[in-house]
């Protein structure tokens, strides 16, 4: 999704479902899967990759709240009755944060907490609880005026909330630095924050935001084989990797059925999930302390040395089997990201017992001081594990509507009016 902005303009976004390699293997689990999770939809190939019933047996992200920043998120599904809290529409236009304007953010919360209901999809931390925050997506701002600063705003509100983890499934070519301020706050309260990695490498590879911002960790996606898909964005940025390809979600907005997609918002998603099972088991740890583990747990090739990064991969594929069942991966330091190396505060999450809210119907090396693995690219056997805030200060308005949005940038003059936001 879009989400920059320099100076006063807006980038659109785009949503992160769209369509390298690694073997997805026993080894995600240290057994073979099992039979099919019970009342799991049935493309939900990666559940049994992962072992989710033997992790279920342990954690199921009970106490655990996830900030899904998308299009809005329906919670009358069949799947998401009773497992979505009151949220916020930052994006200023007609209805509210559960009217679901793609179908795009209804899946995400499906693929983190689902109850598999009637069919439907059956999230890998189905005990945890989501907080929707509805932003606009490229085509949207086209359709009619929106607020043009729906996604810091949503991120800050996602920070003031009781939400743990926040999800974003969206991404833009370009930075914005007050979307960035946001997540720098998000970092220092002590909130974990996942984002796609991008779907358009095949059409150029560039960053995306704001996956690619350091406040943020980037998940790539893997298919059934676990190879990394080839729209997956690769590069620097890239901190794990997640099943995202081949993941059933809802077709449209009318939420009559379950359509096939590739996407890194899937593979954010499950991260997501993933995150919330770890701290579901563990309440006192910081953010730090959880995605240390997931980055100590991850599947890596056993030709894959040790302190190495894939441009790929990141530090791995998320596992979290690994860590719940098997013990893999020390919390290290509270108050130590062990992406950058550098402190924050660390704030603990809250004990699994606490739901305030109410439905609505040694550390890893840090990306600085490890060298890429060979060629930056996935080795022969890597396995996978498995797709109202205000505006602090005042002062600044913006709508972005129809036709401004498809304003390009400035030549030299470091002003966007264009938003680009698609789906991750």
């Amino acid at each position: 999704m879009t989400a920059g902005m320099i100076g006063s303009g807006r980038l659109r976004r785009a949503l992160l479902g769209a369509t390298a390699a690694t073997a997805l293997t026993a080894a995600l689990v240290g057994a073979a899967p099992a039979a099919v999770a019970a009342d799991a939809h049935p493309g939900q190939w990666y559940l049994d990759a992962m072992g989710a019933e033997d992790i279920w047996k342990k954690a199921t992200g009970k106490g655990i709240k996830v900030a899904v920043i998308d299009t809005g998120v329906n919670p009358n599904t069949p799947s998401l009755k009773g497992k979505v809290l009151k949220g916020w529409d930052a994006s200023n236009t007609k209805g509210d944060e559960t009217d679901d304007y793609r179908g795009h953010g209804t899946t995400m919360a499906e693929l983190i907490v689902g109850s598999g209901a009637n069919g439907g999809v059956k999230g890998l931390a189905p005990d945890a609880r989501v907080i929707p925050y509805r932003v606009s997506d490229t085509e949207r701002q086209h359709e009619r005026g929106v607020n043009a600063f729906d996604l810091e705003e949503a991120v800050k509100a996602a920070v003031d909330s009781d939400a743990q983890i926040i999800n974003i499934s969206m991404a833009s070519d370009y930075s914005d630095i007050y979307t960035q301020e946001a997540l720098q706050r998000a970092n220092e309260k002590g909130k974990l924050v996942f984002a796609g990695a991008g779907n358009t490498a095949k059409k150029g590879n560039k960053k995306q935001y704001p996956a690619a911002y350091p406040e943020v960790v980037a998940v790539a996606a893997t298919d059934r084989e676990g190879v990394v898909g080839d729209y997956s964005q690769h590069g620097d940025y890239i901190d794990l990797a997640a099943p995202g390809s081949d993941i059933p979600g809802w077709c449209d907005k009318n939420f009559k059925s379950y359509c096939t997609e590739d996407g890194t918002s899937n593979a954010s998603a499950i991260a997501s999930a993933t995150a919330a099972l770890i701290w579901s088991v563990h309440p006192d740890w910081t953010a730090n302390q959880v995605l240390r583990v997931m980055l100590e747990s991850a599947a890596r090739g056993s030709d894959w040395k040790p302190g190495t990064l894939s441009s790929y991969l990141g530090h791995g594929i998320v596992r979290p089997n690994a860590h719940i069942n098997r013990g893999l991966g020390k919390p290290g330091d509270p108050n130590v990201n062990p992406l950058t190396n550098t402190r924050t505060i660390g704030a603990p999450g809250p004990t699994p017992s606490s739901d305030a809210s109410s439905p609505t119907g040694s550390p890893e090396p840090s990306a600085s001081d490890v060298t890429q693995a060979p060629d930056g690219k996935p080795t022969s056997d890597t396995v996978v594990a498995g797709s109202s805030g205000s505006t602090e200060g005042g002062g600044r308005t913006g709508l972005v509507v129809g036709a401004v949005a498809a304003v390009a940038i400035v030549a030299g003059a470091g002003f966007v009016i264009v938003r680009r936001r698609r789906t991750a």
